[in-house]
């Protein structure tokens, strides 16, 4: 699973710590646990020093995907404004997988749960 390295660089742009918490913040429940698990957890392999600046790339064009309000489908249709964000999200999970730890899977989950209440991690699960 590749993505265009011109899309990835272009969505980095956009990424910014403020924009990334201000859009989870606002639709997390439209984008669903799924998207939110996935874009936490994104976030947290980010913040680690142990991640290669490549990878970072990766994180941030999908994070950065996400958070820009005009993509390929709008981010305000019930039911699909997330698929494409989402699919941002798994290419860049599959990507940069060998790098997430418990402890960053730990504060994806408790963050998600402060938005969500109770969550079903195996429905969170990514194959």
């Amino acid at each position: 699973m590749k993505a265009p390295t011109a899309l990835v660089k272009l969505s980095a742009k956009q990424y910014s710590e403020e924009k990334f918490w201000k859009k989870l913040t606002r639709y997390a429940s439209k984008a669903g646990q799924k998207v939110v698990y996935l874009a936490l957890l994104l976030y947290y392999v980010l913040l680690s020093d142990r991640v290669s600046k490549q990878d970072k790339l990766k994180i941030c064009g999908a994070l950065g995907y996400l958070i820009v309000p005009t993509d390929m489908i709008p981010d305000a249709l019930m039911g699909l404004g997330f698929t494409d964000d989402l699919a941002a999200l798994v290419w860049a999970f599959k990507a940069v997988s060998s790098n997430i730890t418990p402890e960053m899977e730990e504060r994806a989950t408790k963050q998600l749960e402060k938005w969500f209440g109770t969550v079903d991690t195996k429905e969170l699960t990514i194959e």
